[in-house]
């Protein structure tokens, strides 16, 4: 019998398409683009940017408006139109700002440090007693009628740094002697509680005018620093963060628990007291120079692992960084009331600002774990 031929269909003796070199590349490039706008790089650089661009929005922005030309001729060496804009912008808003950076930073690292350390998420700097050493420090200052004039304001700046410092010191003594982050927790609680007992007692032997002082100081704001105090304030605040930088692998580590980062060969008394300290330099810092502001160690850390979906401390550190800085930055900005001479307190803007963001966060996360 002989074999039966069958013919091929059409279909499949055409020959496939072919795809045109320019199309292929227009593909590829498409992706490559899409992948690095939805890479964390990316948004690394949109971060920078906008960070970038509020701090020269708060340059031009308060009582008195000056152009963004202005701010810019002025930052890059030249002179202003007006000799007025440049007094105003180089004693005034220049060091605003750039204490608003340092603060929000320092402040949003220490809240990431004590939240991955004691693994709990409302720790925050004034967890460990650190703010309100400070602030028995201040008041001791201006309670008794010394915060006043130049000098001053120096030395409640000194005696709040001394007491953020012996509450440091107690707090790593404890560390030493205790293993549990929860008792440590606990002494920290306990220890904001006796000084704010101590701080109350103050406030009811003083005069009005010096309670009204003292007040004023809790309200926060970042106008204090001057161009002498700069330099100190900056490089503790550089300091706090290398530190930070430092110990990110132990950080997460500890995400995983003590008794796993133990025996995976980490020293957690070691680091604990690297963190505490580092943690208590940036907090106390910051309360000495700008009075105790809120929010920030409690709200930033958690919008940065919400926007960037990772719990790695090495991307989370320069981040948290960054986002606090940019906050500070508006919220200083909004406190400033542009176009009027009122300035409305730090810490009122900032919560107002900043805790609707945190709730919309939380019950977004809520909602996709269900």
């Amino acid at each position: 019998m002989a074999n039966k031929i069958y013919p091929l269909k059409p279909s499949y003796t055409t020959s496939p398409t072919i795809s045109p070199p320019a199309n292929v590349f227009n593909r590829i490039i498409s992706r490559r683009l899409k992948a690095f706008c939805c890479s964390r790089l990316s948004r690394f650089v949109l971060l920078s940017l906008v960070l970038l661009i509020t701090f020269l929005v708060s340059l031009a922005l308060g009582s008195v408006a000056i152009p963004p030309s202005e701010v810019m001729t002025v930052l890059l060496g030249g002179t202003a139109t007006k000799p007025a804009w440049q007094e105003i912008i180089l004693t005034f808003r220049l060091p605003r700002s750039l204490t608003a950076l340092a603060a929000g930073s320092a402040l949003a690292i220490s809240g990431l440090q004590l939240q991955a350390l004691f693994r709990n998420a409302l720790a925050g700097p004034s967890v460990l007693g650190i703010n309100a050493g400070a602030s028995l420090g201040a008041a001791l200052v201006v309670l008794t009628g010394g915060g006043i004039g130049w000098w001053g304001q120096l030395s409640v700046v000194g005696a709040a740094s001394g007491g953020a410092a012996i509450a440091m010191l107690l707090v790593l003594l404890m560390a030493r002697q205790v293993r549990s982050s929860l008792a440590l927790l606990i002494f920290g609680l306990m220890l904001g509680y006796v000084t704010t007992a101590l701080v109350t007692i103050l406030l009811h032997f003083s005069r009005l005018e010096q309670t009204l002082a003292y007040l004023n100081w809790t309200f926060g704001s970042f106008n204090g620093v001057t161009w002498q105090q700069m330099p100190i304030l900056l490089s503790v605040v550089t300091m706090g963060l290398v530190i930070a930088q430092l110990t990110c692998k132990p950080l997460n580590l500890l995400l995983l628990g003590e008794e796993q980062a133990i025996s995976l060969g980490l020293s957690v008394t070691v680091v604990r007291c690297y963190l505490i300290f580092s943690a208590s330099l940036l907090a106390g810092s910051i309360t000495a120079f700008c009075g105790p502001i809120a929010f920030l160690g409690v709200a930033v850390p958690h919008l940065g692992r919400s926007l960037f979906r990772t719990q790695d401390h090495r991307i989370l550190v320069p981040v948290v960084a960054f986002l606090g800085g940019w906050l500070a930055l508006v919220a200083d900005s909004i406190a400033q009331v542009p176009g009027n001479q009122t300035v409305l307190p730090l810490n009122a803007v900032m919560a107002l600002l900043g805790a609707p963001v945190l709730i919309w966060l939380m019950l977004k996360q809520g909602r996709q774990q269900i």
